[in-house]
C-alpha cells in the first residue's frame, strides 16, 4: 500500500469537473434549471442554531457518532465467537437480530441516511484509509483508484445485488434465525473486511456509495425521512464557486466521500450526512436541512432508473420473505429442493425467481401504461426529442416505482416486528449472562412485549399507514409527471392508485396468514 494525496473525485457521476469549467452563461442556465424545477431545501437547522453548527463543524463530531457503534459491533464479533452458543443468551445475536435490525428501519424512516453517519463498518475502514480518527490529513492510505465507470453506471443496482446475495446467505445458514452466534460474528467480520478492502483499493467511500448491501435500501426507504441532508443555501453561489472545495476538499475538510455535489442535490438519496461539505465550504454556503416527510419521494424531477429497479427488486425480496413464512411456500420449496437436488431452503430458483417476477410485474404495468396511456405527441427530456418506446417506459416506470417506496419501506419495517416484540427482552438476559449471572430461567427470557394477535394488528396498521402514504405520494407524482404525458388523467390515476392499493392489501393479507411468524 502507498500513501497518496487525496485527489478530486472524477467518477462517472461526479459533477465537479464540469462545474469548474462552466462559463458564466452556462452557469446561469444550470442555476435556472435547478431553481425552476426543485423545491426549496427546507429548514436549515445549522443556520438556526450556531451552537449546533459549531458542534457539526468540529472534526471530532462524526468520530463521536461512530465510536459507540464500534464498541457494540466489536463486542458482537467477540461475544459471538467466544460466548455461549445459545443465541437467546448471546449478546451478539440478541442485539443484532432482535433490536438493531428493527431500529435501523425506524432510523431510515425518520432521519434518512443517519445510520451512514454513524456506521461502524465504513467508519472503521475510513479511519484506516485516512490514517486518522478525525484530523484532516493530506495523504491517505491505499491505492486511491476510481471505481470503474462500466460498473458505476449501474449505480444503486450493485448494492441491491449485494444485499440479495447477503440475504440469501443469511437465510441459507439461518444466521438471523438466529442460529449459531459465531455465524453472526463471521458475517459482520465479512462486511467489515469487505469494506476495508474497498477503502484501501478505491478512493473515498466507494464501498458505501456503490457496494454496501444496505446502501440502496437506506437511500430509497430513507427518502421518506425528514432530514434532507447537507444542501447548498444559495445555488448561485455554489455554481459560481471556482474552487469547489466541497468536492475537492480543503485544509478544513475532505471532498465529499459520496461524490455528491450540494449544488445539484434534490433529494437525500446520496447524502451520507458526513458533514465534510459543511466543513470545507469557504463561503459558508452549505447547511443541514429538514424537510416534510416524503419530500424526497415526491419532489425529485431527476429520477433514477437504477433506483426504480432497485425498489422493485427490494419489494420482491420482502414479499419472498413473507411467502416463505407460509405453509404453502414450504411445500413449494421442499418440492423444488427435492427435484433440483438442492440441500434445503432457500432454493435459489424460487428466491431469484420470485424477486424477478415481482420486478417484472412492476415493469409490465409501467410498460402497459406507456403503451396504452402515453401521449406520443408530448415532447420529453429536451426540445425536438419525441418519446421513443424506451423513453416512454422509463417515464412511467420510475415515477411508479418511486411512489411505492412508502409501502415497501413499511413492509420491511413490519417484517422485523415479530422478533423485536417477541424476543428483544432477551438482550437483558444476554447482558446478565455476560456479567456471569444465570439467566436461562429468568422470566425475562421468555417475556414478550406483545401477543401474536397484537403483533399482527400492529403489522397491518403499519402497512395501512405505508399504503396511505404511498397513495398520497403517487397521487402527487402522477399529477405532476404522468398526467401531462398521458392521454387519460383518469386512467393514470386509477392504474397507479390500484397498484399501490393492491401492494398494501397483499402485504397486509400475508401478515394475517403468517400470524406473527418471524
Amino acid at each position: 500500500m502507498a500513501l497518496i494525496e487525496q485527489a478530486p473525485a472524477r467518477g462517472p457521476e461526479d459533477p465537479i469537473e464540469a462545474a469548474v469549467r462552466l462559463r458564466p452563461p452556462q452557469r446561469q442556465g444550470i442555476t435556472q434549471r435547478f431553481e425552476s424545477s426543485d423545491p426549496g431545501p427546507g429548514l436549515d437547522v445549522l443556520a438556526r442554531s450556531p451552537r449546533l453548527a459549531r458542534l457539526v463543524k468540529n472534526r471530532k463530531f462524526q468520530f463521536l457518532l461512530i465510536v459507540p457503534n464500534q464498541v457494540v459491533f466489536w463486542t458482537v464479533i467477540f461475544v459471538g465467537l467466544l460466548g455461549t452458543a445459545d443465541p437467546g443468551l448471546n449478546f451478539g445475536t440478541a442485539i443484532t437480530w432482535y433490536v438493531w435490525f428493527c431500529l435501523v428501519f425506524v432510523m431510515m424512516v425518520v432521519v434518512g441516511r443517519a445510520w451512514c453517519a454513524m456506521c461502524p463498518f465504513g467508519g472503521f475502514a475510513e479511519w484506516i484509509q485516512r490514517r486518522s480518527f478525525w484530523q484532516r490529513t493530506q495523504k491517505t492510505l491505499g491505492l486511491g483508484l476510481k471505481f470503474p465507470a462500466s460498473l458505476a453506471r449501474y449505480g444503486f443496482l450493485i448494492p441491491v445485488a449485494s444485499f440479495l446475495v447477503l440475504t440469501w446467505i443469511e437465510e441459507f445458514f439461518n444466521i438471523a434465525g438466529p442460529g449459531n452466534p459465531a455465524d453472526t460474528s463471521w458475517m459482520v467480520v465479512g462486511i467489515v473486511g469487505s469494506a476495508l478492502v474497498f477503502f484501501l483499493v478505491f478512493e473515498r467511500r466507494t464501498f458505501c456509495r456503490y457496494v454496501c448491501p444496505l446502501s440502496t435500501l437506506i437511500g430509497s426507504v430513507g427518502s421518506m425521512g425528514s432530514v434532507a441532508g447537507f444542501r447548498t443555501r444559495d445555488r448561485e453561489v455554489c455554481v459560481s464557486c471556482e474552487t469547489k472545495d466541497c468536492m475537492r476538499g480543503s485544509d478544513k475538510g475532505y471532498g465529499c466521500p459520496w461524490y455528491t455535489w450540494p449544488g445539484s442535490a434534490d433529494s437525500n438519496l446520496s447524502c451520507g450526512l458526513c458533514s465534510e461539505c459543511f466543513k470545507s465550504c469557504p463561503e459558508d454556503n452549505v447547511g443541514l436541512f429538514l424537510q416534510k416527510p416524503l419530500t424526497s419521494v415526491i419532489a425529485p424531477r431527476r429520477r433514477r432508473t437504477d433506483v426504480a429497479w432497485g425498489i422493485a427488486a427490494l419489494w420482491g425480496l420482502v414479499l419472498y420473505q413473507q411467502l416463505n413464512a407460509t405453509n404453502v411456500y414450504n411445500n413449494v420449496d421442499n418440492w423444488l429442493n427435492t427435484n433440483l437436488d438442492f440441500p434445503h431452503y432457500p432454493n435459489p430458483l424460487a428466491y431469484l425467481g420470485t424477486i424477478a417476477l415481482v420486478a417484472a410485474v412492476v415493469a409490465g404495468i409501467a410498460w402497459a401504461m406507456s403503451a396504452g396511456l402515453a401521449n406520443r405527441a408530448v415532447e420529453l427530456f429536451r426540445p425536438g426529442n419525441f418519446m421513443d418506446r424506451s423513453s416512454r417506459f422509463r417515464a412511467y416506470f420510475t415515477p411508479l416505482a418511486y411512489g411505492l417506496i412508502p409501502v415497501v419501506g413499511a413492509d420491511y419495517f413490519a417484517r422485523q416486528l415479530p422478533k423485536f416484540f417477541q424476543h428483544s427482552p432477551r438482550v437483558i438476559t444476554s447482558v446478565q449472562h455476560l456479567a456471569g449471572f444465570s439467566s436461562s430461567r429468568s422470566p425475562i427470557y421468555n417475556f414478550s412485549l406483545m401477543t401474536d394477535g397484537w403483533i399482527v394488528f400492529t403489522q397491518v396498521a403499519i402497512i395501512a399507514l405505508g399504503t396511505a402514504a404511498a397513495m398520497w405520494a403517487t397521487w402527487r407524482i402522477a399529477g405532476r409527471e404522468l398526467i401531462p404525458i398521458s392521454r387519460s388523467a383518469l386512467g393514470v390515476r386509477l392504474t397507479t392508485m390500484s397498484v399501490v392499493l393492491a401492494t398494501g392489501a397483499g402485504a397486509a393479507l400475508l401478515y394475517v396468514i403468517m400470524h406473527a411468524a418471524d
